[in-house]
């Protein structure tokens, strides 16, 4: 395994990473033999969320006896010191631990990170409880650029997570600006939120890239923490056919595609809105028509049904166009 410094904060941590978010879909007792796999293969980076249900729930009874070998990661969407308070001793509390290794503001917009930094913001719970050792270090999550830019401003920030991957490279610059500030930049959503297909090429893309400190894809699944392994303990230079696979899926794909991280919902109607262009990649780009056609047939409530309030694309990180989006996947299924 790969070890590298995740930035101003001089922690030593392995190449890849595990993200916390799809281990929500199974259990706490399977979660134990996941993180048992990680442990053996030299991977100690763990990143979940207050926001991610019972994920740190999981990992704090799957950490239990060799929480020490593993650098911690959590993070709260709280942006009030008193909430942000709150999140962190709730965390220590499902981590089973008395220190958490780095915090992170999760994912506010412009406006909300001038609250987190301003008097009575969150920031101010961060560096209380780092003054009192519950957290070691801190850093922001983003989706946006202009979060990205201002992070890279702030003398707290010692870590910035951002989408990366085949498709999504919107980032390079400010990730490199990261490196020359001694930033640790932290590469989420490697598949695009499931949109890319070939984990192992999209690990490949990632740990081709110097800049990246460490890469989090999620997984539930012990096949996927070794497909993902053997990926990035492969050096060599990408191949002229990997480079070429990466362009067809980069037009193929696109920018404007849900990355199913589920900011939109909740739906005023109930469509399951990243179900819905799940689906519709199934049908459109892998040739499963019927598949995926049966399967949207069966959600209860269809595309169609939307009545065009607009709730889901103020909440969509990327500014999607969900409304005519929702439009085109009711024409492509018919209803």
């Amino acid at each position: 395994m790969e070890y590298r410094i995740l930035g101003k904060t001089g922690l030593r941590i392995s190449r890849l990473g595990f993200g916390g978010i799809p281990i929500q879909r199974i259990d706490a007792e399977g979660t134990r033999p996941l993180i048992r796999q990680l442990l053996e293969a030299g991977v100690n980076y763990i990143d979940t969320a207050r926001g991610y249900t019972v994920s740190e729930e999981y990992l704090g009874a799957a950490l239990e006896g060799i929480r020490d070998h593993f650098v911690l990661a959590t993070k709260s969407m709280a942006r009030t010191r008193e909430a942000m308070a709150a999140d962190i001793d709730i965390s220590l509390k499902n981590l089973r631990t008395d220190h958490i290794d780095l915090y992170q503001v999760h994912n506010p917009s412009l406006q909300q990170l001038e609250q987190v930094i301003a008097p009575g913001g969150a920031l101010e719970a961060l560096q209380e409880a780092k003054a009192a050792g519950k957290v070691a270090h801190l850093g922001v999550t983003a989706h946006s650029l202009e979060v990205f830019e201002k992070a890279l401003t702030l003398d707290w920030v010692e870590t910035i997570m951002f989408p990366y991957n085949i498709v999504e490279t919107q980032g390079e610059a400010l990730i490199r600006e990261a490196a020359r500030r001694n930033i640790g930049f932290i590469a989420m959503k490697p598949l695009a939120g499931g949109a890319l297909e070939d984990a192992a090429l999209a690990m490949r893309f990632l740990a081709s890239k110097p800049d990246v400190t460490v890469l989090i894809p999620g997984m539930a699944a012990s096949s996927e923490i070794e497909v993902n392994l053997a990926a990035v303990a492969d050096t060599s230079p990408l191949t002229a056919e990997e480079l070429a696979r990466m362009e067809e899926i980069r037009k193929t794909l696109g920018t404007q595609f849900c990355r199913r991280c589920n900011y939109c919902a909740p739906c005023t109607v109930g469509i399951n809105i990243p179900s819905v262009f799940l689906m519709q990649g199934y049908y459109n780009r892998y040739g499963l028509q019927d598949w995926a056609k049966a399967r949207y047939g069966a959600m209860d409530v269809k595309a169609s049904a939307c009545i065009e309030c607009g709730a889901c694309e103020s909440r969509c990180p990327y500014e999607l166009p969900i409304r005519e989006m929702l439009k085109k996947a009711a024409r492509d299924f018919g209803e």
